[in-house]
């Protein structure tokens, strides 16, 4: 395998479909782990033990790249060119999702990272392929809208299957997918996969806290 073959020329303008899904299934799976199968000291213990295998892997990805390149043919589809020589988005995407299963309750925390799981690939890609108009730099509104339906089916499907259900239930999730969307189009230097999970959790718990919507 050539040196040419090996660089990572994605970039977030890019749609590079191989990593959405890759964010889509990874994040779908924890959670519904998490709802059907694993108690809360299980599934800590493992994306604990997780994110401490993946920052060691970046760490050792970054500091040998001759020994990267035996990955190249995996992660040449998941990550960008600035990833190239620096931390991956993945390790702040588990920490991310376990620091909201440690810090919510666990209706809150699954609808968290269901949000991060689907509304944030999909925004992407519908704003890549279909934006057009813009109020941010790099933020279509149709990437925004996106991201506002895709956390509002998220919270309510989420809901349905603990039976959190009648109007409040509906007013809660459009005010938290409302005002995810706003933050999700803000330019802010932090990493979406960390703020999105943390943002949506906290907000979900005010405003079910607000509204008197009992979530366990």
């Amino acid at each position: 395998m050539s040196d040419d073959q090996l660089v990572v020329k994605a970039t977030r303008k890019d749609l590079q479909i191989s990593r959405r899904i890759f964010h889509m299934v990874n994040g779908s799976v924890i959670a519904t782990a998490y709802n059907l199968t694993l108690t809360h000291k299980q599934v800590v213990y493992m994306l604990g033990t997780g994110a401490c295998l993946l920052y060691l892997f970046d760490q050792i990805r970054i500091s040998y790249p001759e020994l990267s390149n035996n990955f190249a043919r995996f992660t040449k589809y998941i990550l960008r060119a600035e990833e190239q020589l620096k931390e991956s988005a993945a390790v702040p995407y588990i920490i991310a999702i376990l620091l909201t299963i440690l810090s919510f309750p666990k209706v809150i925390a699954l609808c968290s990272i269901y949000t991060l799981a689907f509304a944030d690939p999909l925004s992407a890609i519908i704003g890549i392929r279909f934006g057009k108009r813009h109020i941010v730099k790099e933020k279509s509104v149709e990437g925004s809208i996106a991201f506002f339906l895709t956390t509002f089916l998220c919270v309510l499907l989420v809901f349905d299957s603990y039976h959190i259900n009648g109007w409040k239930s509906w007013v809660v999730a459009g005010l938290v997918s409302f005002m995810g969307a706003g933050i999700e189009m803000l330019p802010l230097r932090l990493d979406d996969n960390l703020t999105i999970p943390l943002f949506t959790a906290f907000t979900l718990w005010i405003f079910c806290s607000t509204f008197g919507v009992h979530v366990v």
